[in-house]
């Protein structure tokens, strides 16, 4: 026996079940996408990632700046990208993107090897499993390539001989302390979501 309700209306809760349960049919879970979609974002993601951290690189927002520096943010996606790859796709990724940021700036001396010896290193750090995968960690090994990169570029520029080598290192290793510790410290902002996503692509392929 149905019982009328009191004020002569009829209950909405049977139609808001009914909408929740289509609004979650239309929404399909990454898994169940078609594989080409998968691809598809995986890859949107990936270059717009870079040429987000390309874009960032000649920019100065607040409490990003030290002594007239910024992170290094194509340093940071290159940590981020070889952390859960190979030393040899680390070291391809630092080199593509060394010469992304040499076609911006300068060719000589150019990023290709300092962004290419900090995606081997990173690489092989991680398949030798001496660091845990978190932030910490990860502000540790950006802070540590950080310095390795800038005292190789600052090598490189005392070989060119143009220039007087104790001026190049004096001026280096403040560069290279400011660049350590701002990378460091805003490396989760770039390794958090790309780690996220690429945790999910990894689920998905299994």
């Amino acid at each position: 026996m149905k019982i009328p309700s009191f004020n002569g209306r009829k209950s909405n809760k049977p139609k808001a079940a009914e909408r929740k349960s289509k609004s979650k049919a239309y929404r399909k879970p990454i898994a169940r996408w078609h594989p080409r979609v998968v691809q598809l974002l995986d890859l949107s993601v990936t270059v717009g990632s870079v040429l987000l951290c390309l874009l960032l690189l000649p920019t100065r927002f607040p409490g990003t700046e030290l002594l007239g520096l910024g992170p290094n943010w194509l340093l940071i996606w290159v940590v981020a990208w070889s952390i859960k790859r190979s030393v040899w796709e680390g070291a391809i990724a630092g080199i593509v993107l060394g010469l992304l940021q040499d076609a911006l700036t300068s060719p000589d001396p150019t990023h290709a090897v300092t962004l290419g010896l900090v995606g081997l290193l990173t690489g092989l750090v991680q398949k030798q499993r001496f660091i845990q995968e978190d932030f910490i960690s990860i502000a540790l090994i950006v802070f540590i390539m950080a310095i390795l990169s800038e005292s190789i570029f600052g090598l490189q520029l005392s070989l060119t001989g143009d220039r007087k080598v104790e001026y190049i290192w004096a001026y280096y290793q403040r560069v290279a302390l400011a660049s350590a510790i701002l990378s460091s410290l805003w490396a989760p902002v770039v390794y958090y979501p790309l780690n996220l996503w690429w945790q999910k692509r990894k689920a998905i392929e299994q």
